[in-house]
């Protein structure tokens, strides 16, 4: 066979096998992969709070500075308490006082009993003197004037009977029906004990401590002598102790992503370290369905977007490990387990 035509027979033959070739290293390379799913727009997060406290005042004191790390329990401002613990002296002056209006009630009770048993005394009395004055005025005995005096005495005794019975039954009303209470089942102590809870609670909540492990920041936007209102926040305490990393995967890439699977973490501050961790949940809805103004897919002219749902990878700790700090850039290559078959191919 000449040079020639071993060459027309040699190169389609060649260009086939090039053909195969690089099908047969496509599918092997697209065999081997979709096992691992990476996240390149991850990030560092983790517990932010605006430090503040429900009650307003002067700032007495800072008690930490820019920067600081501290740990749960640590004092981080306060302020001045002083009209906190006036407020909470005269509401134990009310709730002494409120003990002693009910023993004076509790007396006042029995006070009125005796005075209504004397009462009932008398009209007997009356009732019966008037009787007597009765059968006398019609022989002439007792003149009509002295009559008329004792039906009077006892109409008016009778009244003032029904005034202390009526007096009683009041006095016996506050104090919840019951003449033996003790003090503090009262409705009024109650009240005066809530008033005096919420005046120790207002005391309490001038001192702010830190309620979780982390670093203070933004310290200097508070000083002392400034008025702090309520609710306002003083500064920033970040937390330390539990960080973690938020992904938005495409939707695309959720087909097996599942709670529980491997990561690895890349953190563009720190090359060539990595962290290990592991997915701990898969948000239950798209990002775009918490933004102000969601997507509205029956305007007549959406246009298919592909949605991102957010995802948290807890991370696991690491002994001399660098500070991972929130809004770090990270890259998380998810290890899904996945394995693909020709079927899935065709």
């Amino acid at each position: 066979m000449s040079q020639s035509t071993r060459s027309n027979v040699l190169r389609p033959a060649l260009m086939l096998g090039g053909v195969v070739v690089v099908a047969v290293g496509a599918i092997a390379f697209w065999l081997q992969g979709g096992r691992i799913v990476s996240v390149d727009d991850a990030m560092i997060d983790a517990a932010k709070l605006p430090v503040s406290t429900d009650v307003s005042g002067i700032v007495a004191a800072i008690a930490v500075h820019e920067g600081q790390s501290v740990h749960q329990g640590d004092l981080l401002f306060r302020l001045d308490d002083t009209p906190f613990r006036i407020a909470r002296d005269s509401a134990r002056a009310d709730l002494a006082q409120t003990v002693l209006d009910v023993t004076a009630m509790k007396r006042d009770y029995l006070r009125l009993l005796h005075a209504a048993g004397v009462a009932v005394a008398k009209v007997e009395s009356d009732q019966a003197s008037f009787n007597r004055y009765a059968n006398l005025v019609r022989g002439g005995s007792v003149t009509q004037s002295d009559y008329d005096d004792a039906r009077f005495r006892l109409a008016a005794d009778q009244q003032d009977l029904e005034r202390l019975r009526a007096d009683a039954d009041a006095q016996l009303a506050r104090l919840n029906g019951n003449p033996d209470i003790a003090p503090a089942d009262t409705p009024i102590y109650q009240r005066a004990r809530a008033r005096l809870d919420e005046a120790e609670r207002q005391l309490a909540h001038t001192a702010v401590y830190a309620p979780f492990d982390g670093i203070v920041t933004q310290v200097e936007a508070v000083q002392p002598g400034m008025y702090l209102a309520a609710a306002t926040a003083a500064f920033a305490l970040v937390g330390t102790a539990d960080v973690w990393a938020e992904g938005n995967p495409k939707e695309t890439e959720l087909t097996h992503l599942k709670p529980g699977q491997k990561v690895t973490l890349s953190v563009d501050t720190y090359p060539g370290q990595t962290w290990q961790g592991e997915v701990e949940s898969i948000a239950p809805a798209t990002g775009s369905q918490f933004s102000v103004l969601p997507a509205q897919n029956t305007s007549g002219n959406w246009v298919k977007v592909v949605q991102r749902v957010p995802l948290r990878v807890r991370i696991a700790p690491r002994q001399d490990a660098p500070d991972l700090r929130a809004g770090m850039s990270v890259v998380l290559d998810i290890d899904t387990g996945h394995v693909r078959s020709l079927h899935d191919l065709f």
